[in-house]
């Protein structure tokens, strides 16, 4: 075929694509548009912005359509769950039903912070009244906690308990939480601090969010929880899931979610630069999943250094966690180290067995993240 005639068939077939393209974009638009207004419905019956039953049936469905006519499945649902996210956001922007419209006033401690503003404007967009506590408006503090049905303490752990501590003259009524993340210590010290309802919060998420849809707020049982339903019931319509656990058992999960996590990815980080590793050439040499990595250590150390320090060094029981953690890696080494293959197999294939089924879940849904780390690559 000449050249001129290869050239010409294929900006035919490009300008077509170009045709399909902007007809898929104006599809996205209408699709948008009734996302919206579904939103706009749920926000009048207070219904949560997340479905996951619908969600599920929705993939299902298209899969199965997309096998019927001859595509790749995978493709279909990663581009529907893109837009379904998108539609999260559409309707995020609608704004929610006020579930207990008696509630006379939020009160965010530390509203003002990362985490605080995030609570501060789902309350306000949920037509509470909320104000908001800084550590310059304590002299007039009572009279705004005078009539407060909830107060939220949002401030850095190693403040919560000397705050928590300052409230000893909140209306009988009123809610107590905290959202730091660890429960038992903040939980003991609103528990004698107030008679009220208490319940203590751990959102699983950081301040850079822009929704709830999808995120996890762990919820550990103070005092009548029978009064602050209502306030778990107002969060799971801002699309999250409430997940109820023990303060106890909450802060063991975390030593190993978060505290065990947080100090190997320091530890790797600081590793990384006292052996002057060349990051722009481990990049560029990496396979996605190395690049998502290092992506994850890097992010770490792109926040604030005492938010990590707070939680790494919120809970003396840690250090024991955190030595048997380096104990554990000294035994691997050993087997290295002696060559003792069959030894290093045999744990592999231990925790493998421990893992269960977990192992090819977590397999499969790394795939996906992996492809997009891929498409993120510059």
């Amino acid at each position: 075929m000449e050249k001129i005639v290869f050239d010409q068939k294929l900006a035919v077939l490009r300008d077509e694509i170009d045709v399909i393209d902007c007809q898929l974009v104006e599809l996205l638009k209408k699709r948008r548009t009734v996302t919206t207004k579904v939103g706009e419905l749920k926000s009048e019956v207070g219904m949560p912005i997340y479905a996951p039953e619908r969600e599920e049936a929705l993939l299902i469905k298209r899969r199965k359509q997309a096998q019927d006519v001859g595509l790749n499945p995978d493709v279909i649902e990663d581009v529907l769950r893109r837009l379904m996210s998108d539609s999260y956001l559409s309707q995020d922007a609608s704004g929610y039903l006020c579930v207990n419209p008696s509630c006379k006033k939020v009160v965010v401690i530390g509203g003002k912070g990362q985490l605080g503003r995030i609570f501060v404007d789902l309350f306000t967009r949920s037509n509470y009244r909320v104000e908001v506590i800084e550590q310059e408006d304590w002299p007039n503090s009572k009279n705004i906690l005078s009539d407060a049905s909830v107060v939220i303490v949002a401030v850095p752990i190693r403040l919560t308990s000397s705050i928590i501590q300052k409230l000893n003259d909140l209306p009988e009524q009123c809610i107590l939480a905290d959202v730091t993340s660890i429960k038992e210590s903040p939980l003991y010290e609103m528990l004698k601090v107030h008679k009220g309802p208490v319940v203590g919060l751990h959102p699983m998420f950081g301040p850079d969010i822009t929704s709830l849809v999808k995120q996890t707020v762990i919820a550990c049982e103070g005092r009548d929880p029978e009064s602050y339903q209502w306030l778990l019931e107002q969060i799971k319509i801002w699309g999250a899931k409430i997940y109820t656990v023990d303060a106890v058992a909450h802060d063991q999960a975390m030593a190993m979610v978060q505290v065990m996590r947080h100090f190997s990815t320091i530890a790797y980080g600081y590793h990384l630069m006292t052996e002057g590793a060349d990051i722009a050439q481990l990049v560029e040499m990496s396979s996605p999943i190395y690049r998502l990595e290092l992506i994850m250590v890097g992010r770490l150390f792109a926040q604030n250094p005492v938010l990590y320090s707070d939680i790494i060094f919120s809970n003396s029981d840690n250090i024991d966690m955190m030595k048997r953690f380096a104990y554990r890696f000294l035994e691997l080494l050993e087997d290295v180290e002696t060559g003792d293959k069959e030894s290093f197999i045999n744990m592999f294939n231990q925790v493998s067995d421990w893992f269960g089924d977990y192992a090819g879940d977590f397999l499969k849904e790394s795939k996906s993240m992996l492809l997009k780390a891929n498409e993120l690559k510059k």
